[in-house]
């Protein structure tokens, strides 16, 4: 038997190192085959996609109101100088995503203006001169991921969105022809749980965590976390603590994804502060103030886990606010077996727009379905408003036969399922909880 500390030090590294190992496994995606609609696209340049999203973007809690750019870039070239154009009225946010999955900072209408703009991205370790033309951006991890959304309305509209995605450039101010040095190879364990901590090992090294989480990163040496020996090679009694702490973590995550950490009205989970794990990295576009900080070590480690597994790459709550249910108005879970109605009056109010998308459990992918219709809001063509100016989804697995209910329908799984709203630019009054969700009524 496995010695029982050890286990249980195990199942904390695995949610302290999940979103590291989890963050670059998407990254290693978009370089090496593309996710979906965007191409793979090599270090330091953008994938584009060029369609709206589909069932078959198998991507945690991937959106359909806007259209991918997603750049993975590597400052080991030095820096790189990133431009963006004039994008008018258009809504678009360019989120800095570091590989501990801290939002470090944002480009795009709320936080610089949709005029055209240049920056300059830096090494962590750069020490050298900054061009004054350009904003500078300095990375926390030598690896970060920029992920662009540009708001579309449909098919119409992707000529015009394809012509500000081709002038969004990364080029690298030092030229060389030595390639980016990528990520750090790591061989295929001998099991799930194994390959993972295998990661997590040489990930965590190559990638150094906020100066904060130091210490707790050291404190995985006795399971041979912080060395420099493969992991499939370490003691029969360590190899196998981290299968069972690989076995007790993924537990432990999801009873975290289904509990009550957020605040809870009308079944909603306003997860309003999931993604307030940074608290150490703010550059441009990034608000540094304590309301959007997670004060409690414990629950911090613990939600950006949680964060990573249900919706990596989410934005602040200030720039896109999300919130999820799996239950309706009597507590019951969500499932496509029976029809629901959802009626919001008045509508969400924010300064950009709000869509309410549809996704299975547990993978929180997007849901398949007849009409192509993944999800729902302010700007989906068609739509019939109520009287009073509101709108009345219906959810269920099968069409309505009813003719508004079915030009407001949202197509369901068959089984279990988890609607989530996303406000872009939401409200103080959606914030602050003046604006009150209402519930999911099972029809």
């Amino acid at each position: 038997m496995a010695d029982a500390a050890l286990v249980e030090l195990a199942s904390k590294a695995y949610l302290y190192g999940f979103p590291i190992v989890f963050d670059l496994e998407q990254v290693d995606r978009y370089v090496s085959t593309g996710v979906g609609a965007n191409p793979a696209a090599a270090l330091n340049s953008f994938s584009h996609a060029r369609t709206l999203t589909t069932a078959e973007d198998t991507f945690v809690s991937i959106n359909n109101d806007t259209v991918y750019s997603i750049a993975n870039v590597d400052l080991s070239v030095g820096p790189v100088r990133f431009s963006v154009p004039d994008a008018g009225d258009r809504y678009y946010v360019m989120q800095f995503v570091d590989a501990w999955t801290n939002n470090f900072a944002y480009v795009g209408k709320r936080a610089t203006g949709t005029s055209a703009r240049e920056f300059l991205l830096l090494p962590p370790d750069w020490d050298g001169e900054v061009d004054g033309d350009a904003t500078p951006i300095r990375f926390p991890t030598r690896i970060a991921s920029i992920v662009g959304r540009w708001a579309c309305d449909g098919e119409a509209d992707l000529p015009a969105v394809h012509a500000l995605q081709d002038a969004t450039t990364l080029t690298p101010v030092l030229r060389s022809l030595v390639p980016p040095v990528g990520l750090p190879a790591t061989g295929p364990g001998p099991s799930d749980a194994l390959d993972f901590f295998e990661r997590f090992r040489v990930y965590s090294q190559a990638f150094p965590p906020a100066e904060r989480d130091a210490a707790l990163q050291a404190s995985f040496a006795p399971l041979g976390l912080t060395g420099q020996e493969p992991v499939g090679s370490l003691d029969d009694d360590v190899t196998s603590a981290l299968e069972l702490g690989f076995a007790e973590g993924r537990k432990v995550l999801e009873q975290i994804l289904h509990s009550n950490l957020a605040p809870v009205v009308n079944g909603w989970q306003l997860t309003y502060h999931v993604f307030d794990y940074n608290l150490d990295f703010f550059e441009v576009g990034a608000i540094d103030d304590d309301a959007w900080k997670i004060a409690d070590p414990k629950v911090r480690i613990a939600q950006r886990a949680a964060a990573a597994r249900a919706g990596l790459w989410g934005n602040h709550a200030y720039e896109a606010a999300y919130v999820m249910t799996y239950v309706d108005a009597a507590g019951e879970p969500l499932d496509g077996a029976r029809n629901y109605t959802l009626r919001f009056s008045p509508t969400p109010p924010v300064g950009a727009f709000w869509s309410v998308t549809m996704y299975d459990v547990p993978d929180f992918y997007l849901v398949d379905n007849e009409i192509d219709r993944y999800s729902i809001g302010d700007r989906t063509p068609g739509v019939v408003r109520d009287a009073d100016g509101g709108v009345t989804i219906t959810m269920s697995s099968t069409r309505p036969v009813d003719p508004t209910a079915a030009a407001n329908w949202l197509p369901t799984p068959t089984g279990a399922f988890r609607p989530l709203l996303r406000m872009y630019m939401p409200d103080e009054s959606v914030l602050d909880g003046g604006y009150v969700l209402p519930a999911i009524e099972r029809s």
